[in-house]
């Protein structure tokens, strides 16, 4: 029996009122076409739209999995799995990715869920060692295929796809146009989906794009004066290179202001911490690579600041896409020295952004983030934690911010004057009979002053 999807009961799980457009379309597309390509500019609602199109398909009655998501990077394969959990069906679904422990994916893969969401490393690992059983799989969703063709994969897709040979649906998606597919996907006829408004590319409207140059090669001080100017407004900062990313920090910490970074040379738990502390606001400032370029959904993302210039147009629209998403609006900025200049991609009468006066250093957040010795592998939830914090940290609702958990610990913000107490009141106090371990997180960032 086909899983009956009923929307009226599905959008009020996600917080949403209707399905735009492009979700309608590929929704009714789902039902016609084997083959869909779905184009569609960042933060337009893709994922929505395909889980849509996998549920409509899933059989109700069947114990084997029956669709697979591919995706270029361990934090959307993270986001759509949320997503798809907020949705609350009965459906299994398990995560694969690279930095998540083998031998746990190993378990959950056991009894096959549904549904199995992973990058391409980690998916073709499995299928090679006889974790995966390939030949149930009906439906194949390709998530920003252009990414992991971008990102090297080419071989672990192929092999991917050569596995499963019974699958009736194709799903890809991206955010930019599609060129040439290779040959592999054997897609005939696809149906493409094309909602990139014509000659915007991926920039929407509610996207303003400045120039800023710089007196100095380093830009350091130009980026510093810059996140002044932004005044604790959320910013993400991107450089080209790792030890970039690292040295940038350091000295924006050093100057007074609170900082965090992520890069793909870091372990899964300090990636983590990062972004959560980036997140519930603990920082607002996130300097990163263009890792985060893509499947990372922070809501209210007010800056994007191009430290480096993006290697290419693609690059460029998706570390745009981090701001002014849906119905937000955000500006990017790219620091020029010297006689640096514009890609050719990116229109050379871009405004300068200008002000007046100097700013001062923005005041510190007022929260902390602490971090818990349990997750969900303990069966501990948000609403646990929240009134763990209540009942033995003595916190009151409005001095509990963003709670996020994991497999094996949790991280919760909470009220910066508060922190230091309710720590000393939760020491050796139990969630479910589990004595927790708390302290406060700290960033990696190597730096006195900007902590």
């Amino acid at each position: 029996m086909t899983y009956q999807i009923d929307l009226s009961t599905l959008l009020p799980k996600l917080n949403i009122k209707a399905l735009n457009p492009m979700q309608e379309a590929a929704l009714e597309a789902s039902g016609k076409s084997d083959e869909i390509i779905l184009l569609s500019r960042t933060g337009t609602g893709k994922t929505l739209a395909f889980l849509l199109s996998i549920l409509g398909q899933l059989d109700t009655e069947s114990k084997s999995t029956q669709a697979l998501i591919m995706v270029p990077t361990r934090e959307l394969a993270l986001q759509i799995d949320e997503v798809f959990r907020k949705m609350a069906t009965s459906f299994k679904v398990t995560l694969c990715y690279g930095g998540h422990k083998r031998e746990i994916e190993e378990q959950n893969l056991i009894q096959a869920p549904t549904l199995i969401i992973g990058t391409a490393g980690r998916l073709a690992d499995h299928i090679r060692r006889g974790n995966i059983q390939t030949d149930t799989i009906k439906i194949l969703v390709l998530d920003e295929f252009d990414k992991s063709l971008e990102l090297g994969f080419l071989e672990e897709m192929e092999f991917i796809i050569a596995s499963l040979s019974n699958v009736e649906k194709k799903i890809l998606t991206s955010a930019t146009d599609a060129h040439t597919l290779p040959e592999f996907l054997q897609l005939k006829q696809p149906q493409i989906l094309n909602f990139i408004p014509e000659g915007e590319g991926d920039a929407p409207k509610a996207l303003e794009i400045f120039t800023l140059h710089s007196p100095e090669k380093d830009k350091l001080n130009t980026l510093f004066q810059l996140l002044c100017f932004a005044n604790n407004r959320p910013c993400i900062v991107f450089c080209n290179h790792r030890d970039a990313v690292e040295r940038v920090a350091e000295s924006i910490a050093e100057k007074g202001i609170r900082t965090v970074y992520y890069h793909g040379g870091m372990e899964q738990r300090e990636r983590e911490s990062e972004l959560c502390m980036f997140r519930n606001g603990t920082s607002n400032v996130l300097i990163t690579t263009d890792l985060a370029s893509r499947g990372l959904d922070i809501p209210g993302i007010r800056y994007i600041i191009h430290y480096h210039m993006p290697e290419n147009e693609s690059v460029f629209t998706h570390r745009n896409g981090r701001t002014a998403r849906m119905e937000d609006f955000g500006t990017a900025i790219m620091i020029l020295s010297g006689d640096e200049v514009l890609p050719s991609y990116i229109d050379a009468d871009i405004p300068e952004l200008t002000w007046t006066g100097e700013y001062d250093i923005p005041l510190k957040t007022q929260w902390a983030t602490l971090h818990f010795s349990v997750g969900k592998k303990d069966k501990v939830n948000k609403i646990d934690i929240v009134g763990f914090l209540a009942q033995k940290g003595g916190l009151k609702k409005d001095d509990i911010g963003l709670i996020e958990v994991k497999d094996y610990y949790a991280f919760a913000a909470v009220r910066k004057n508060k922190a230091g107490e309710t720590l000393r009141m939760i020491e050796n106090e139990k969630i479910k009979n589990k004595k927790v371990k708390a302290g406060v997180a700290v960033s990696m960032v190597k730096a006195g002053s900007g902590k």
